[in-house]
């Protein structure tokens, strides 16, 4: 089951960054397209060019808060901390809205977690700061 846990961990870490990644995409595609109409020329450009900042901000900051748990959660979950499990359990749930791969990791995530191995695991790496072959 280690294994297993160190995989949704992984895949979590994986998602997690790819979601801060698209954040940093949205922001600089809207500051893009920012620059693009203030440079055009035209009359609403002084009107169009704070929509466009906030909307890429907003955004931006959206993906990025949705994304940030997940990643933090895998880290947590690949050094057995004591709270990456609720935490993990929680993204899983989240995840389970962003098909299909979000879905698919959700899924594993809350199998994995929901094992009476993975909860044993989880127990024994807490109390004894080692890992239980098994």
């Amino acid at each position: 089951m280690e294994q297993h846990v160190k995989a949704l961990a992984i895949l979590n870490i994986v998602l997690g960054s790819l979601g801060l990644l698209l954040a940093l995409v949205i922001l600089v595609f809207f500051s893009g397209v920012a620059g693009l109409v203030l440079h055009d020329g035209d009359s609403d450009a002084d009107v169009a060019v704070p929509i466009l900042g906030f909307v890429g901000g907003v955004g931006a900051l959206l993906v990025a808060a949705l994304s940030a748990p997940s990643l933090i959660a895998g880290i947590g979950l690949l050094q057995f901390r004591p709270w990456a499990q609720p935490v993990t359990i929680a993204v899983s749930i989240l995840n389970l809205i962003h098909i299909p791969f979000g879905t698919a990791v959700g899924i594993y995530g809350l199998w994995v977690l929901f094992q009476d191995e993975t909860k044993a695991l989880m127990k024994a790496k807490n109390t004894t700061g080692q890992v239980v072959a098994g």
